[in-house]
């Protein structure tokens, strides 16, 4: 944990550098993807994400290196072609994980956050799911163990290829040539995030297509069917942690509404999107029809209003940096404690961003949580070390904040009446 939030401290301003170029070089050219609620919603996913990684908030039922003590027929050295060797493996077994993801209702749960976003850019990258607390496909890691791979080769491998999937989710390069026959480019993931009829579930690969053209799902990106980006059942919310538990939500009253208790049952290990015909009868749900013609989620906002909303990520931000390069000294239960602050303000703040009136008692609930570690503490988990008078900075921050929000409710139930009235 300590190691990988060592990691981050680097990996998460250079993502958000560029990420930001990315936004700055749209509108530069006149081509901007980057709507900013949609940019800050995208961060705030991968917030929570690095956060639950760092913190080791999951459970590995099977691990490496448990199957590689095992089942190793050699046990090599780790010399440069081990490396090659780990790099192919994860790829291949990361092409079955995703395929799996896709097709499996409940296992789409854990992947669905990544891909609702309406937008195509590479803030979108880090919309990754914290819903995924159970790892369980390290055996499709099996042929690494058979030969022998040592497991440190895997942990250093595993992020290198996580982080070398960030690059290509953006509509500002076009086709790459060659490239696109050996490795997944832009247009390629293009495809894959779209939603239209003839891409869904096409170009699961990670980093070599060639997965894609060995077993069946790869889709070049046609000139006559732009991409048109989302999930078939929008998210409708720019809340992280809300759309990370939306799929397994819906399963769970579909399983509960059923009469068919065979339909209870395998609801979960059917095809994703798959729902009992008596509960789709009595509880439709929304489901895009024309993807050409729909309207993409895009509650009015105002310049004050996302302004306020960066803020709050920045801060936010600059907390976690402090977390992830402290973790050691802060130890437990102290970083649990520290996890809850930060889930606590992402769900608060983007329910502002959504124009929940309850955003006002999320703000609430989260400034006093601030609060009160500072008073049990005396600090805020040693940062006055670094900075001086840092915790009473927190405190005022965190009262200025509560005021701040509850002014953006009133504003915002008043507009929202006087649209009404219109």
């Amino acid at each position: 944990m300590e190691a990988y939030g060592k990691i981050l401290l680097i990996a998460m301003p250079a993502f958000l550098l560029l990420v930001l170029f990315e936004k700055w070089y749209g509108w530069h050219k006149g081509t901007d993807t980057v709507r900013n609620a949609d940019m800050i919603s995208s961060l705030s996913s991968g917030i929570t994400n690095v956060t639950k990684d760092v913190l080791g908030l999951s459970i590995t039922i099977l691990s490496y290196t448990w199957l590689e003590e095992r089942v190793a027929i050699y046990h090599i050295q780790a010399t440069w072609l081990i490396y090659v060797v780990a790099f192919i493996a994860i790829d291949f077994s990361g092409y079955w994980v995703h395929r799996l993801q896709h097709k499996v209702n409940f296992f789409w749960n854990g992947h669905v956050i990544h891909h609702s976003s309406e937008e195509f850019n590479l803030a979108c990258a880090l919309r990754q799911s914290i819903s995924s607390i159970i790892k369980i496909f390290a055996f499709l890691l099996l042929p690494a163990a058979l030969v022998g791979v040592p497991p440190e080769v895997i942990a250093i491998v595993a992020p290198i290829q996580l982080f070398a999937q960030f690059w290509y989710h953006t509509r500002q390069i076009n086709k790459m040539g060659f490239l696109e026959k050996i490795i997944v480019t832009p247009s390629h993931h293009r495809v894959h995030h779209a939603v239209n009829e003839e891409y869904i579930d096409k170009n699961l690969s990670q980093i070599f297509i060639i997965w894609d053209k060995l077993f069946g799902t790869f889709q070049e990106e046609l000139p006559e069917a732009p991409p048109v980006f989302g999930i078939t059942r929008p998210a409708h919310t720019w809340n992280p942690i809300k759309i990370n538990f939306q799929h397994v939500w819906l399963l769970i009253k579909d399983a509960w509404h059923t009469h068919n208790w065979k339909d209870k049952l395998r609801i979960w290990f059917m095809p994703t999107g798959w729902r009992p015909a008596d509960v789709i009868e009595k509880y439709p749900v929304e489901k895009i029809g024309d993807v050409y013609h729909f309207e993409k989620y895009n509650p009015r906002s105002s310049k004050g209003l996302l302004t306020w909303s960066w803020i709050q990520m920045t801060m936010l931000l600059l907390l976690i940096s402090y977390l992830f390069g402290n973790i050691a000294k802060i130890g437990s239960p102290g970083m649990f404690i520290y996890g809850a602050f930060v889930f606590l303000s992402v769900y608060a703040y983007t329910e502002l961003m959504d124009r929940n009136r309850f955003a006002i008692l999320w703000e609430s609930i989260k400034n006093i949580f601030g609060i009160l570690i500072i008073l049990k503490q005396g600090s805020w988990f040693g940062l006055e070390q670094f900075i001086p008078f840092a915790g009473y900075f927190l405190v005022g921050y965190f009262i200025l904040a509560t005021f701040i929000t509850a002014w953006f409710v009133i504003k915002h139930e008043r507009e929202d009446r006087q649209v009404a009235m219109a």
